[in-house]
């Protein structure tokens, strides 16, 4: 079986370390990292991973309108997208779902545990 890359869009560096300590530590599956929208859409497009970790609150390009240009692109609209949120209301959900993310991973989480998160909701 290939080897898994996983795109993290996050502007936070501590996130972006603790992601890709997890992912790297449990799985051994490749990552690559975005500190913003725009950096996303250009490694998503050169890199073609397998699935993006996104964050929604981010600066300029939040990750609803990241999510949007990686849908508008045909060269990324295949990937699958799974926000990285603080945001876990019920309202919020709903609003993901209508867009027909992938998933959603509430922060704070386990490290960890994000392979098998991804897993399952990518269904891998």
């Amino acid at each position: 079986m290939p080897i898994k890359r996983i795109l993290v869009v996050d502007d936070e560096e501590s996130i972006q370390t603790v992601v890709r300590f997890g992912i790297q530590m449990v799985a051994d599956w490749e990552v690559l990292v975005a500190s913003s929208g725009m950096q996303c859409m250009k490694i998503a497009g050169d890199a073609k991973p397998d699935a993006i970790l996104l964050d929604v609150m981010m600066p300029d390009m939040d990750g609803l309108a990241t999510f949007k240009a990686l849908q508008a692109d045909p060269h990324t609209a295949e990937i699958p997208v799974i926000f990285l949120t603080a945001k876990a209301q019920t309202s919020e959900r709903r609003q993901f779902n209508d867009l027909h993310i992938s998933g959603v991973i509430t922060k704070p989480f386990n490290s960890l545990d994000l392979p098998d998160l991804i897993t399952k909701i990518l269904d891998w």
